[in-house]
């Protein structure tokens, strides 16, 4: 069976998310989706708040188990990667400076844990969406509609109100 992880924070799921990870359902036979938990980063959502929205997102588009499994890490990709059985971390870029900050990434977890990484480019049409541009649009009353899932659309504004 081939088997991708696809890793990110999904400080929230956007639609450039969900674009690669269902690219990327098309190429492997399962797909992990792995809520990455950085602790040098504050995230505006819990782990379990992300890990829930993004289940929910991929299952209003078609992606469940056994093909698409969201789950969450405080540890290594890599280690990750070796326990799921999994042969590649694939990856979405924009053309914002993604491949720098994921080359050294790449490079670590294939000296770690002997994974290699594919990198898939954004869709034109997405590559200038972002967790933190999604953020700060709905904190200033902006439409995010289209960015991001609609299921994300009201947790978002929910948990912005209670700052």
């Amino acid at each position: 069976m081939r088997i991708a992880v696809c890793p990110g924070s999904f400080d929230p799921v956007t639609s450039g998310h969900l674009d690669v990870i269902e690219r990327v359902a098309q190429l492997f036979d399962q797909v992990h989706v792995l809520v990455a938990v950085n602790s040098a980063k504050k995230p505006l959502f819990t782990e379990h708040e992300r890990v829930t929205l993004l289940a929910q997102a991929l299952k209003q588009d078609g992606y469940e188990a056994p093909r698409v499994i969201v789950s969450s890490t405080e540890g290594l990709i890599s280690t990750y990667c070796q326990s799921a059985g999994a042969q590649v971390i694939v990856k979405g870029l924009r053309q914002n400076g993604d491949y720098e900050a994921e080359l050294g990434q790449a490079l670590v977890n294939r000296q770690l844990g002997r994974i290699e990484t594919m990198f898939l480019p954004a869709d034109p049409s997405r590559e200038h969406i972002s967790s933190s541009i999604v953020k700060d649009v709905a904190l200033h009353g902006g439409n995010i509609t289209g960015m991001v899932p609609d299921c994300v659309v009201p947790a978002l504004l929910s948990k912005l109100a209670q700052r």
